[in-house]
């Protein structure tokens, strides 16, 4: 579990976690699809590719509007990926909001070292879009709207391909 006060309202810290600009300004996000667009509350998915490498495919069973949202990984590119949760709060906080956000990951028993030797990578980039997510809400210059449907970084095709019927 990692956290991060910000300087703004659950509103706004809602409106960039839902939001598909996360590709725009954070490095770890590379490319985000919500189905529906926008996203509508439980069961919606979204595909998410982190860093051009893992491409995941989430579900969401909570959806709690300025608040919290938890999803599970229905589906990702990495086969020895068993099983993946997350949970971000929204949550009151002195002079502003906690954003806390919680994940779980299990592996296949082949892949289990590898989970474990990714670590540290996995907490830098939480580190990375805590961060980014405050820098972007206390922006006064930020902009506020949702970007456009299937926003991606330029060249990054995969998400939207990597399953059936997608």
């Amino acid at each position: 579990m990692d956290s991060v006060d910000i300087d703004a309202p659950p509103a706004r810290i809602w409106e960039i976690i839902t939001g598909d600009a996360l590709v725009t300004w954070t490095l770890v996000f590379t490319a985000l699809v919500w189905h529906p667009d926008p996203p509508s509350g439980p069961g919606t998915t979204r595909e998410v590719t982190l860093l051009r490498l893992l491409t995941v495919r989430e579900r969401f069973f909570r959806w709690e509007e300025n608040n919290r949202y938890t999803f599970s990984a229905v589906g990702t590119s990495l086969p020895g990926l068993r099983h993946v949760a997350e949970d971000r709060a929204i949550e009151p906080a002195p002079g502003g909001t906690r954003l806390v956000w919680t994940l779980a990951a299990q592996a296949a028993v082949p892949a289990v070292p590898l989970l474990w030797a990714s670590r540290p990578l996995v907490k830098l980039m939480q580190w990375h879009v805590l961060r980014s997510v405050r820098l972007h809400a206390e922006s006064r210059n930020a902009p506020r709207s949702r970007a456009r449907s299937g926003q991606r970084r330029p060249g990054d095709g995969r998400a939207a391909r990597l399953w059936p019927g997608s």
